[in-house]
């Protein structure tokens, strides 16, 4: 299974390739995405992404993880949550959204096992 293409963003908006719904924020895997539900593991901008949020991506056999920190790259991403992901076997590279979706695009069009997480506003 190929990583889904992200086929556009703005502010508050992101759409992936073949899914007809459109995200906020959003998780994509090899074979899926679905909305990124801050509310399912307590995330806020501070202290920020938390192993939890993570966790699902990390089982889809994934050897690449892309995060975007919003728009203004207001969201945190911890120290012990990157340790969390290479603890795991994966590499990780966080960015401000708009080049995570250019490098996680980049990664899938190439074939790569990737996934990401994407917040798109602050």
């Amino acid at each position: 299974m190929s990583s889904p293409e992200i086929a556009s963003l703005s502010w508050g908006h992101m759409k992936v390739k073949g899914c007809s719904s459109s995200y906020k924020d959003c998780k994509v895997w090899p074979g899926g995405s679905r909305a990124w539900d801050w509310r399912e593991t307590g995330t806020d901008h501070h202290p920020g992404v938390q192993p939890a949020d993570l966790d699902e991506l990390l089982t889809k056999g994934i050897d690449l993880l892309v995060i975007g920190r919003g728009m203004s790259e207001a969201l945190q991403v911890p120290g012990p949550t990157l340790d969390f992901v290479t603890g795991r076997g994966v590499e990780v590279t966080v960015l401000q959204t708009e080049k995570a979706v250019d490098e996680y695009n980049r990664l899938a069009a190439q074939g790569r096992k990737v996934a990401g997480i994407f917040h798109s506003t602050c």
